[in-house]
């Protein structure tokens, strides 16, 4: 089976849910996990700290510099994320839809390189 990344993006600026709603996700994605768990998918999944936590290390001119804030600037960052094993993209993209109604939040699918790939 191939991996798969399924990331979920928050929106900076957005309308934060409130805390009914933000209770039932979490619900609900515990609910999904234990789904994904038992059905043989789940690999590894967390929830991330705000972008605002993040350091970026770099190499530049022979030198390691790090800085804070995320990487890229933009609106859009990655708020948490699941790794799970799927037969195929559309497995894969069937998770992910259950994972956007879970989170509440824009799921992304991104295929693992395969070892014979790499």
């Amino acid at each position: 089976m191939k991996q798969y990344l399924l990331s979920v993006y928050m929106v900076e600026g957005e309308e934060p849910p409130s805390e009914d709603a933000m209770q039932q996700s979490f619900r609900d994605v515990d609910a999904l996990n234990e789904t994904m768990k038992k059905e043989g998918v789940w690999v590894f999944a967390g929830g991330l700290h705000e972008p605002t936590t993040a350091t970026v290390v770099r190499q530049q001119d022979g030198d390691v510099l790090t800085t804070d804030g995320p990487f890229a600037e933009s609106r859009e960052q990655i708020g948490g994320f699941w790794v799970i094993k799927a037969q195929d993209l559309d497995a894969a993209l069937a998770w992910a839809k259950k994972a956007t109604v879970a989170c509440q939040a824009p799921v992304e699918v991104r295929p693992f390189h395969d070892e014979a790939e790499v």
